[in-house]
């Protein structure tokens, strides 16, 4: 079960691993741009496949053998989300079309409930879009204040900071878990009791930490948690947002529609159905969410230590190499606690031209400010190229890169478009 050792350091994944996903058939360069999307293995791919051949039809409301078996199938997917979670129970699991839907169910549902004028809500510097426009728009609409924590110079919320600013005007508190720029990981256990004690309830992102490690909701006492399912080798469109069962009874349904309500009479009020269905409205993502099922399955089966184990190891070896190489600096502490992303820059050389010609030479990276540039703003970057890596990824892909670096040049961006960014 190994393939490489540096320094006395073994990976915990074989390099066969890299088998099990069909695009590497057609594809032989290094991808190392999973933070922003992963490829899916060949299990997930058939379960999809095989829900659509053997159990295609609308759940919870046909009364035919196919209406039964694809509502079978998506509570037992259901299911297996909340094993994943640690979820209490299996309606806590609401499923969404991703990580920024998830964010915006909460800000919408419960966000203008709790705030208003004289009211607050808290989150971190380094929050990716998804998780700062919702709750930037809702302190708008409301009259609320929006109070950002600084993050600390080895790119974590600093925990001090952030609890110096809550208070009795803080109700709401939306962090990541990991970061999407810099892989730092943040102690949300430790920010979760903090804002608890001040009476503040929690939504962390995880999008970036389900693919990488462990998650307890329960452990964390997060009041919501969501992630996506296309960030941790499921399909696109399909999400998950978790929410402590008497938090959920409380959301103002996104949308309404099908599936939602008990019956529906002009002069009577609207019965709504319990949660998750009241919060499910219209045709669900079902093949979406059979294929998380199998991807979380395929993640159990590879051994959840043994993928953060790889995970650190390829971490930790890419910051070295990066670090050996003149005029490239590695942003943050990554190889503090690693979590599968590594974020560099190079000196007089603009993210982009570095992204092209990576590219050019078959090496997928993402380059720009990650949907982050406030944070990035904060950092005082115009942008970085971001390596992040997934069960596939070996020190080869790394290598690649770093002898790639050797003959980068400054381009077009830097020439012509010095301060250019976006994306």
């Amino acid at each position: 079960m190994t393939h490489t050792a540096h320094e006395g350091v073994v990976d915990a994944l074989p390099a066969s691993v890299r088998d099990d996903f069909p695009i590497f058939a057609t594809r032989s360069g290094p991808y190392l741009d999973n933070a922003a999307t992963t490829h899916k293995p060949r299990v997930v791919l058939d379960a999809v496949i095989d829900y659509y051949t053997t159990a295609n039809s609308n759940v919870g409301r046909a009364y035919h053998e196919l209406g039964r078996l694809s509502t079978d199938v998506y509570e037992e997917a259901r299911a297996s989300v909340q094993e994943a979670l640690g979820a209490r129970h299996p309606e806590e699991v609401v499923f969404t079309a991703g990580t920024t839907d998830a964010v915006n169910t909460v800000a919408d549902g419960i966000g203008r409930r709790l705030l208003g004028p004289g009211r607050a809500v808290l989150v971190s510097g380094m929050e990716h879009n998804s998780n700062l426009l919702p709750w930037r728009r809702l302190a708008e609409e409301t009259g609320a204040r929006l109070l950002v924590a600084p993050v600390d110079a080895r790119g974590r919320v600093d925990v001090v900071a952030f609890t110096a600013l809550l208070g009795p005007e803080v109700r709401l508190v939306a962090i990541s878990h990991v970061s999407n720029v810099l892989g730092t990981v943040n102690p949300v256990a430790e920010l979760i009791d903090a804002a608890h004690r001040h009476g503040a309830l929690v939504l962390v992102d995880g999008a970036q930490a389900v693919p990488h490690r462990a998650v307890d909701v329960r452990a964390l006492d997060a009041d919501f948690y969501c992630f996506s399912a296309h960030k941790v080798y499921g399909p696109m469109g399909t999400g998950v947002l978790y929410g402590k069962r008497e938090l959920l009874d409380e959301l103002r349904p996104p949308r309404v529609g099908g599936g939602t309500v008990k019956g529906v009479h002009a002069a009577r009020p609207v019965r709504h159905v319990p949660v998750p269905a009241r919060l499910e409205a219209g045709t669900p993502n079902v093949a979406g969410a059979v294929g998380l099922a199998a991807a979380l399955r395929y993640l159990d089966g590879l051994g959840r230590e043994a993928v953060r184990a790889h995970d650190e190891h390829l971490v930790r070896y890419a910051v070295r190499r990066l670090s050996e190489r003149p005029g490239v600096r590695v942003i943050g502490a990554p190889e503090d606690e690693p979590s599968g992303i590594v974020s560099f820059v190079v000196e007089g050389v603009h993210p982009y031209d570095v992204g092209g010609h990576l590219d050019a030479r078959g090496i997928a990276v993402r380059c720009g400010v990650h949907c982050a540039s406030t944070f990035l703003d904060d950092l005082g970057l115009l942008g970085t190229v971001r390596a992040s890596f997934a069960v596939y990824n070996t020190e080869s892909d790394v290598d690649a890169v770093v002898e790639a670096l050797d003959t980068v040049r400054p381009d077009f961006w830097t020439t012509d478009h010095p301060t250019t960014r976006f994306l």
